[in-house]
């Protein structure tokens, strides 16, 4: 019998430590627009959309998609995260005050920004290392357009991914926030 406890209280400790282990996208942190650190566990218990943007591009006026949801569902636990990327087509050149101020004067951008980094390639941000390993099967592997989404649950776990060509106001994707919400889970 003791061996029996033993094993399982051994059991259940190398189970706690495993889990322990596992990265959660809230362990990550970034600089944002204006270059100062941000704890992405700021974010914790909410439902964070984060989406690769570009000032220049054919997706570009999906920003007022992602306006348009955010407004909708930020008071439900909502955040959606814009990371800047020159990476295809130096579709995004400008500095990060160009960038801001780009959002802001056309689309009305009120969500979180962050520095401009790569999101794809060797070069790789952290943030996108983690989303583009720990999608769910069948979703992971580098981005390959400007305005490509992920969801992360309030968890900090990658739910769902979707391609440049899924608007953000899509049945698809507000669907898929609804029933993620924080709120939706009481």
């Amino acid at each position: 019998m003791k061996w029996l406890i033993a094993t399982l209280l051994f059991l259940l400790q190398l189970g706690l430590a495993h889990a322990a282990e596992t990265p959660t996208f809230f362990d990550l942190s970034a600089q944002n627009i204006k270059g100062k650190p941000v704890q992405l566990s700021d974010y914790k218990g909410k439902l964070v959309m984060v989406v690769n943007v570009a000032s220049k591009c054919g997706f570009t006026p999906q920003y007022k998609g992602l306006e348009s949801i955010y407004s909708k569902y930020k008071d439900q636990g909502l955040v959606i995260l814009g990371f800047p990327s020159n990476d295809f087509g130096q579709q995004e050149p400008g500095t990060a005050d160009d960038i801001q101020n780009f959002c802001k004067l056309n689309y009305g951008v009120t969500f979180p920004l962050f520095a401009k980094n790569p999101v794809s390639g060797n070069e790789k941000q952290p943030v996108y290392k983690f989303l583009t390993e720990k999608a769910p099967q069948g979703q992971q592997g580098d981005v390959k357009w400007n305005f490509e989404k992920f969801l992360v649950s309030p968890t900090g776990q990658v739910i769902k991914r979707w391609n440049s060509r899924v608007e953000p106001e899509s049945e698809e994707i507000t669907k898929t926030i609804a029933q993620n919400l924080p709120q939706a889970k009481k």
